[in-house]
């Protein structure tokens, strides 16, 4: 299945598979597409695309909502040799305008609902899905590993949203390894509630499914209070989200035998703490596949094995990539358990970024490792747990403090329900970490409480110089938190 040299090739494969083709494949935006259905909509998409110009290698932005048919434009922009980049419908269309310049995408592809957004980023004409439905069928037959297929924007989590290249090679490595980790077959039905210009959007929950002949079914948008019932409905296999979905969800009861079809939930693309990754999976009563991965390493890099996770980390390198933990600033290994710079060598790296003199403040491939700037510690049995960033460390008066350690230790406290640590200036010390908590409901922080459960935990120098308590922690999307205004409020005290 996995020795194809394109995405399109490898999707369009899988449904011309006879027991597969008539299978469910996507439901979405009211709109269900067996596996035939969705190889002629791509193949018509592609065609469309081809007969007006497209080019191989062009850049394609898609304006669209979270539908089969955007689902369908996604690959058939690959398999017409072009480059998707999926925009996120939050932004104002002058910042996509101007992103979109900077990175060349000169063609852009709507749905009804978002040709209007798409006219406003001033790029020229824009093709309508809608005119798919009567193009003819023509793909590019000739896609190789090496050709671009994707351009991903990055959340922005180092102060500035960088456009990530991506080859069909990355593509399909990331789907072998997820595929094979989490062991997907046609038989599963995966939710897919995470955003399409993410990804994890794209990659694991587009990719991987139609890839493996399983079927996916796309939620318009996550609700807490009614997402037991929809899973009672829905019955997918697996889910994934994010920290901050699983944490919401604690405060709603699932009916009984409402989760029975599920085998695993998995959590990426934010932080997971042990103590929350065990409250949610008393309360979902099955097992929570943490894993850690970056735009920059296509998607996934390391993934915790079903039947052998260990909580508190984010697992093992998947097949094809290499994981190791360095020194920062060199290429030495640190000893097992030792905390250094998370770097990932393998065919998931990025091509690059575009334009590629955005790249000084943010991951970069160095001798052919990319170093994420992620702190983290690898144990004997290759086990990575990640626990900050090399710029989020507090140096206080010549002492590195991890404010992950510090955020863990807050934790332990039953009446704070999430919180973030940062530096805050400080004239004889340099900086001290200033603690923001947000509350259980119906609980009352205390900040000495805070205070002398840090103390006894960890060391006075990591005990928060203030504790200030927020309804909610502001995030940057995908259940980040944006630890750059908090920097900013805790400096402004």
């Amino acid at each position: 299945m996995f020795d194809a040299a394109s995405i399109p090739q490898l999707v369009l494969a899988t449904a011309r598979d006879p027991a597969i083709r008539a299978r469910p494949a996507l439901r979405a935006g009211g709109r269900s597409l067996d596996y035939a259905a969705l190889a002629d909509a791509v193949m018509r998409v592609s065609g469309m695309l081809l007969d007006r110009g497209l080019r191989r290698g062009e850049r394609v932005a898609l304006f669209a909502g979270r539908t089969a048919d955007a689902a369908a434009g996604f690959l058939g922009i690959l398999a017409a040799g072009g480059v998707a980049n999926v925009s996120d419908p939050r932004l104002p269309p002058e910042e996509v305008g101007q992103r979109l310049r900077s990175a060349d995408v000169r063609w852009r592809l709507a749905d009804a609902g978002h040709a209007e957004i798409a006219a406003a980023t001033a790029l020229g004409p824009v093709a309508r899905l809608e005119d798919a439905h009567s193009a003819p069928r023509r793909i590019v037959t000739d896609l190789t590993p090496a050709d671009d297929a994707v351009l991903l924007s990055t959340t922005g989590s180092t102060g500035i949203s960088k456009a990530v290249l991506l080859t069909h090679g990355n593509l399909l490595s990331n789907t072998l390894g997820v595929a094979e980790r989490t062991g997907v077959t046609p038989e599963d039905r995966v939710l897919h509630m995470m955003p399409m210009h993410h990804t994890n959007g794209v990659n694991n929950l587009l990719i991987v499914p139609l890839a493996c002949g399983a079927s996916v079914v796309m939620l318009e948008r996550f609700h807490a209070a009614t997402f037991f019932d929809e899973i009672a409905a829905l019955r997918p296999t697996y889910i994934t989200g994010v920290a901050t979905h699983y944490s919401r969800l604690l405060a709603h009861t699932p009916p009984r035998g409402a989760l029975a079809s599920l085998r695993f939930a998995r959590s990426g693309s934010a932080p997971l703490t042990a103590l929350l990754h065990r409250e949610v999976e008393r309360h979902l009563g099955i097992p929570l596949i943490h894993s850690y991965g970056l735009s920059e390493a296509t998607c996934t890099v390391a993934m915790n094995p079903t039947a052998a996770r260990k909580i508190g980390t984010v697992g093992t390198a998947l097949t094809g990539q290499s994981v190791a933990v360095f020194m920062p600033a060199a290429e030495t290994p640190v000893a097992p358990g030792a905390e250094g710079e998370i770097c990932i060598a393998g065919p998931s790296l990025m091509k690059g970024y575009v334009p590629p003199t955005v790249s000084g403040d943010g991951p970069s491939i160095r001798n052919g490792w990319l170093r994420t700037g992620d702190l983290g510690s690898l144990d004997a049995e290759g086990y990575l747990t990640v626990s900050g960033r090399l710029k989020e460390i507090i140096i206080r008066g010549g002492e590195n403090l991890s404010p992950g350690r510090i955020e863990e230790a807050i934790l332990h406290d039953p009446a704070v329900r999430s919180c973030c640590v940062v530096g805050a200036p400080d004239p004889n010390l340099g900086e001290v970490p200033v603690a923001f908590v947000v509350a259980q409901a119906g609980s009352t922080v205390h900040e000495r409480a805070i205070q002398e459960r840090v103390r006894s935990e960890l060391t006075r120098a990591c005990v928060p110089a203030r504790v200030v308590v927020l309804d909610a922690l502001p995030e940057i999307g995908v259940g980040k938190v944006d630890r750059g205004a908090l920097k900013r409020l805790a400096s402004k005290a």
